[in-house]
């Protein structure tokens, strides 16, 4: 299910959207559902890729570029250039294992930050691809992980949200120029 949209995986000095970090209320924003697949949209889907790319992530979703849309790029193989990146549009998730699994994460969102955060090892999620084509996958592993987390960005979550250890997260939200107070705990 791999994405068709053709962007060079490069870093540029001047990626064409900014990022928003924690603390700013974009962030915060449930987004929108995309009523429309055009060439309009097409193009922010590159533009989020190169920002992506830049930024040496591995994905974002719009609200991370102020952009309320339920749109999410994922490439886990930004150095490979024969691995196209994967372009969700309106996921949702259909079912998700009881398996749960730890694993450290990032954002680009929350630059050098990383934390332990619980999730299921399996999701399974229905989309629309850059044309508009309903498509289902069943992600495993660090994809599955990937989803997820740009997926709560859709609904105005961040992984620190998620993280079990506050004072330890507190201690790395300071050190790194954050509030914890910016952080909105869920269940």
């Amino acid at each position: 299910m791999p994405s068709e949209i053709a962007v060079e995986k490069k870093k540029l000095k001047n990626p064409p959207l900014q990022l928003h970090y924690l603390g700013d209320r974009v962030l915060r924003q449930p987004a929108k559902r995309i009523a429309k697949v055009d060439d309009e949209l097409r193009q922010l889907i590159r533009d989020m890729l190169q920002t992506m790319y830049s930024k040496d992530g591995i994905g974002l979703a719009a609200p991370q570029v102020g952009i309320h849309k339920q749109l999410i790029v994922i490439d886990l193989e930004p150095d490979n250039p024969a691995n196209p990146p994967l372009v969700l549009i309106n996921p949702t998730i259909k079912q998700v294992s009881k398996e749960i699994c730890v694993a450290q994460e990032g954002c680009l969102s929350i630059p050098n930050v990383y934390m332990d955060v619980k999730r299921p090892e399996v999701v399974e999620i229905a989309y629309k691809d850059e044309n508009g084509r309903p498509k289902t996958l069943k992600a495993t592993d660090l994809l599955a992980r990937c989803i997820q987390h740009e997926m709560d960005h859709l609904n105005g979550v961040v992984f620190v949200d998620r993280v079990d250890n506050s004072l330890t997260l507190a201690q790395e939200l300071s050190k790194n120029g954050f509030s914890y107070q910016a952080v909105k705990p869920v269940a």
